[in-house]
């Protein structure tokens, strides 16, 4: 089983989501998955991925040639995969994985989220998806999408697609279909 991990890779963020990424890479490898993300050693996406690997866990990162070029590659992941831009990363990275976990993040982040959220939707694929959150960071997002979906611009069902956890077993758990 894979787990693809979404989550930021700003140098800016507090300890604690940098914490928490380490946890949930440790969490993943523990329960027998690997880890698969955006090939970053920064902030968070560096943090998830050297958390699975402290518990044995099998890393795969696909990063853009581009962010290769600039030194943000993670050259400690089992496999690194070098791709020529950020769609194909995105692609691949949807390939790969078998369930998705979103952390608090960015822009980049929300853009991965909602694309394989929307492709869920449409049956692109019927991955779990699944965002951690226990710090509440999502919670005006959670509240924007009842809103959207109350003026009938987000379709009855379509927030029910997306699993909302506050522990790392928890979305675990729930990538694995426990």
């Amino acid at each position: 089983m894979r787990i693809a991990v979404f989550c930021s890779s700003s140098p800016t963020i507090d300890s604690k989501f940098i914490d928490l990424a380490f946890e949930l890479g440790a969490e993943i490898a523990s329960q027998g998955s690997d880890l698969v993300s955006g090939g970053g050693h920064i902030s968070a996406m560096g943090a998830i991925s050297r958390g699975a690997r402290s518990k044995g866990g099998k890393t795969i990162g696909i990063i853009p040639q581009k962010l290769v070029d600039i030194e943000f590659a993670d050259h400690d992941s089992d496999e690194l995969i070098v791709v020529d831009s950020m769609r194909t990363r995105k692609a691949k990275i949807e390939d790969l994985a078998d369930a998705f976990i979103t952390l608090p993040g960015g822009l980049g982040t929300l853009e991965e989220l909602f694309e394989i959220w929307v492709g869920r939707y449409l049956e692109f694929h019927k991955k779990p998806v699944i965002i951690l959150d226990p710090h509440g960071i999502y919670e005006p997002l959670h509240a924007l999408v009842e809103h959207l979906e109350t003026h009938n611009f987000v379709k009855p069902g379509m927030r029910d697609l997306i699993y909302w956890a506050t522990s790392t077993e928890d979305a675990v758990a729930k990538a694995l279909g426990r």
